[in-house]
């Protein structure tokens, strides 16, 4: 990817228009299930039952889902107006939830290393360590499996795990017939877990769930699992010991906080990540991982890969993320 499309919904009141809410829908391409012409339809409809609303009306978010109505609403359309509302009846200030993050506790966010060659990756891993992060996560499936393993090697030779964390993320890219021995390999390291092993929709991720040497966190398999019935059903039958919560591509705020439910009711652990937003999902995201308690590293640390992000007081400081008070939103292209 060279770059990035988001649309965003500005809401205000023509009476004020100063005062202003935002929200960023950013579908993913291969991976969001809507496209960017239904994600242009669904704003037009959002903003035409906008129009008809009054901040009186629905002063929380249930309230707002009944005025508008979300069970036609794509993930990211949906999180774009969530965001962009509880923006605007809270002050429009880029504050979306009241609590501690905004307050200036930081957020601990693991260290996203990218796909590349074997020296390239190496490199990555040093300059993450060097800035403080203590649980780094490293794409994998781009390279020679074994330079993979090297790579793991090169990290535990020099950091033991309670010293540094080390997550994966397959993307889905190892073949069913060795995932379970990949699995073994991978766990010499004390890897913290994997995230997406094989491509999802396979009836075999059920038995790696049930055999794996190295806790298996699910990401794509969540992805157009919208009813409460089906999110169940997937839980009951896989049973993985993470899943990973994106609220772009997951039901927005509202459907997150349905798996996180879930998953707290059946002892599975999860935490948020970006799906490679602007400060302005970034920050929503940011604010709304704090609504719970942090016992882990969430995936925060995505905003720092462009040269063109909307300036923002979020700020990556020693494997944190966290606000910034000496600096501005500069929102003068809104």
């Amino acid at each position: 990817m060279s770059q990035r499309d988001s649309w965003f919904l500005k809401i205000w009141d023509d009476k004020n228009p100063e005062h202003f809410g935002l929200g960023e829908a950013g579908p993913l391409p291969g991976l969001s299930t809507e496209t960017p012409e239904q994600v242009e339809a669904q704003l037009e409809l959002v903003m035409g039952r906008l129009s008809k609303l009054s901040a009186s009306s629905a002063a929380n978010l249930e309230a707002l889902y009944q005025a508008i109505g979300i069970s036609d609403l794509s993930s990211s359309v949906l999180f774009a107006l969530e965001t962009a509302w509880l923006d605007f009846i809270q002050g429009g200030t880029r504050k979306i939830f009241d609590n501690s993050f905004l307050k200036g506790t930081p957020i601990p966010i693991n260290g996203l290393v990218w796909m590349g060659g074997l020296d390239d990756m190496l490199q990555q891993v040093s300059i993450k360590l060097y800035d403080g992060f203590n649980c780094i996560k490293l794409k994998i499936g781009g390279i020679n499996f074994e330079k993979e393993l090297d790579i793991l090697q090169f990290i535990r030779r020099k950091y033991f795990r309670d010293v540094v964390t080390i997550r994966l993320d397959a993307n889905g890219a190892f073949k069913v017939e060795d995932a379970m021995y990949k699995l073994m390999d991978c766990a010499r390291y004390d890897i913290h877990s994997i995230e997406q092993p094989i491509r999802p929709g396979l009836s075999k991720m059920a038995e790696l769930c049930r055999e794996t040497p190295v806790p298996i966190a699910l990401d794509e398999e969540l992805i157009g699992v919208n009813k409460r019935e089906a999110k169940i059903a997937l839980l009951d039958r896989i049973r993985p010991q993470f899943i990973i919560l994106k609220p772009s591509l997951h039901g927005g705020i509202a459907g997150c906080a349905e798996w996180v439910r879930l998953a707290e009711e059946r002892q599975t652990g999860w935490w948020m990540t970006s799906a490679l937003e602007s400060s302005i999902g970034l920050n929503a995201i940011a604010q709304f991982s704090a609504e719970y308690p942090i016992d882990t590293h969430q995936g925060l640390g995505t905003g720092m890969i462009y040269t063109d992000n909307i300036a923002s007081p979020l700020k990556v400081e020693k494997g944190h993320l966290k606000v910034d008070s000496q600096e501005i939103w500069d929102l003068s292209e809104f």
